[in-house]
């Protein structure tokens, strides 16, 4: 085995030994395969500049689950599924200290005798949306990727819970030239750009505005030949959109003069739409209040930068 393993003596000092490195919910980061964050926004919370990520209640409920997902693995797959690594460890690199996973459950392959050699990763998921045993998230793919070759494993799973009503796995064991890739973009990274100091490049918008939250007064830039086509055909897509809006305000104001006071329009007994006024609720008239008590409005008022907006000339 290329790791060593640590079992922290608190759930404290576990979070702080994940920070000393890249973890597994974070490779797909790095190489560009996470769709809800860039390597531009990992290197700034890993530098500090932002804070930490904060636990939702989906994360918490997919943790409290893990126990769920993993016991629906046992008895679909047969495997046995090693209650004591329900708990918080880590398995770090020796030779790379960077890289350090914290996988959900380890399992035991089934007809073999309880060795080290013959266990495996469970990674266990709970989530919203539908997933193609086939077409497995490549998030979800590199995340136990990573996992099998810091810790040193061969086999592994993924399994999930669906809305808490489907529950589905697959085996995937160790694919080793991919983990290598993997390995070696996160040693760039971590080299590069968090000891180093350098900033990743910005691939989306959501990048640069957290880099240039508010433009510099007076500054301008003058276009290139590509931008100038770029923003001619961003032009042409609002004026369609705006085409659009329109007709579809038409065919609303249509719909709603046909409900006249009903609440629901059916055709051959389904209900096709539905026009109904929500419930009234309380709220705060600060308009009013200022009017009335601008002494002590004045205490609470506090100045908001707003975010850039973007108009097309």
């Amino acid at each position: 085995m290329t790791a060593k393993i640590i079992k922290p003596k608190d759930k404290q000092e576990w979070l702080l030994l994940r920070e000393q490195g890249i973890g597994s919910s974070e490779v797909a980061t790095v190489v560009g395969l996470n769709p809800w964050e860039t390597p531009y926004q990992l290197w700034r919370r890993k530098k500090g500049l932002d804070a930490p990520k904060r636990e939702t209640f989906a994360m918490r409920a997919g943790h409290i689950l893990e126990d769920a997902v993993a016991r629906f693995y046992q008895e679909e797959s047969g495997r046995d599924v090693i209650k004591s690594s329900a708990g918080d460890w880590l398995a770090v690199d020796i030779n790379r200290p960077y890289m350090r996973v914290s996988p959900d459950r380890t399992f035991f392959i089934s007809g073999h005798s309880n060795k080290t050699d013959n266990k495996g990763i469970l990674e266990c998921k709970t989530t919203q949306m539908s997933v193609d045993a086939d077409d497995l998230s490549k998030h979800w793919f590199c995340q136990l990727q990573y996992q099998l070759g810091v810790a040193g494993f061969v086999h592994g799973a993924l399994a999930w819970l669906t809305s808490g009503r489907a529950f589905d796995y697959r085996n995937v064991d160790f694919v080793p030239d991919f983990f290598e890739w993997l390995a070696e973009d996160v040693t760039r990274f971590w080299v590069d750009n968090i000891e180093g100091n350098q900033e990743p490049a910005l691939v989306s918008a959501s990048d640069a505005v957290l880099k240039y939250a508010r433009h510099t007064d007076g500054k301008v830039i003058e276009c290139t030949g590509e931008m100038i086509n770029t923003i001619e055909l961003l032009r042409n897509i609002k004026a369609q959109k705006e085409t659009i809006d329109d007709a579809k305000a038409a065919l609303e104001d249509a719909v709603k003069m046909f409900f006249a006071d009903a609440e629901a329009l059916t055709f051959e007994g389904k209900t096709v739409a539905t026009w109904k006024a929500p419930k009234a609720y309380a709220q705060f008239d600060a308009k009013t209040f200022k009017a009335e008590h601008p002494d002590i409005a004045a205490q609470y008022m506090k100045q908001v930068q707003g975010a850039r907006r973007l108009l097309i000339k």
